[in-house]
């Protein structure tokens, strides 16, 4: 009997330094920079607490911690039909973070997941309504678009969806080798018109250049006589340069004598 008595006097003191440690435990907790406490009083929203030290009446109040850094979560790949009628898959990733603690935990469940599911379907939506080619060239339009339209449906939960960024499209096989033929086509369509242009303003340059020549009978002349130079320099035994009579005429007549003077 003095044995069970001596066993459970020995029992207290440990059970009283537990007891001690538990409500101790309960009633202070520590919140660090990044984390906000949003404390209930028997049920109603009290206020928004941290971080650092704060103290909890157990049973009477509880806490959800809220951490307010940026969370980077993933888009899972979305099936998206174009526009233009292409099925492609497309996954994102967005960046947002807690701004109103209170708002964050009563207003919505699950405030992450809610904001995952919110992102599938408005990157679904938000593709559906462009082509094909603009997805592939015009990224940052979307990105701001489907990040305006997450802001502003995310407000009403205390959260602010600062980026989107459009990770991969994928597309079948079929459309990428008809995009390549497409590539292709129009790049042999801009040399075409390269060529084009080209023959155009080379075409204007000689029209000037047969107009300045036809002013000076002389320059033209000079003309055959340079041409006839290039051709001597290739080493050839024999050169036939033909020679329009009107020009030589042109050339001597300042030379022949004038009818008076014959006289």
């Amino acid at each position: 009997m003095m044995e069970l008595l001596l066993g459970s006097g020995m029992l207290t003191p440990i059970i009283l330094v537990v007891l001690i440690a538990f409500i101790a435990f309960s009633l202070f907790h520590v919140l660090r920079e990044y984390e906000r406490g949003v404390i209930f009083f028997l049920g109603r929203f009290e206020k928004v607490k941290g971080p650092g030290l704060i103290v909890i009446i157990p049973v009477i109040q509880q806490m959800v911690r809220v951490d307010l850094r940026t969370v980077v979560m993933d888009v899972p790949s979305q099936d998206v039909i174009s526009r233009d009628n292409v099925s492609v898959k497309v996954n994102a990733v967005i960046y947002f973070r807690v701004v109103d603690p209170q708002i964050a935990i009563i207003n919505v469940e699950n405030y992450l997941q809610a904001t995952s599911q919110l992102a599938q379907t408005t990157l679904r939506s938000v593709l559906g309504q462009h082509e094909l080619d603009e997805m592939l060239t015009n990224r940052d339009m979307l990105n701001t678009d489907i990040q305006a339209i997450l802001d502003a449906r995310t407000d009403g939960w205390g959260i602010k969806v600062s980026n989107v960024e459009i990770k991969h499209i994928d597309i079948n096989e079929t459309m990428i080798r008809a995009i390549a033929r497409q590539a292709e086509a129009e790049r042999t369509r801009r040399a075409k018109i390269i060529h084009a242009s080209g023959e155009l303003e080379a075409s204007e340059k000689l029209v000037a250049a047969a107009n300045k020549l036809a002013m000076e009978p002389n320059a033209i002349l000079l003309r055959y006589l340079q041409t006839l130079t290039e051709i001597a320099g290739e080493k050839n035994s024999t050169i036939l340069f033909p020679m329009p009579m009107d020009l030589m005429d042109s050339l001597f007549k300042k030379n022949k004598p004038s009818s008076k003077d014959d006289q």
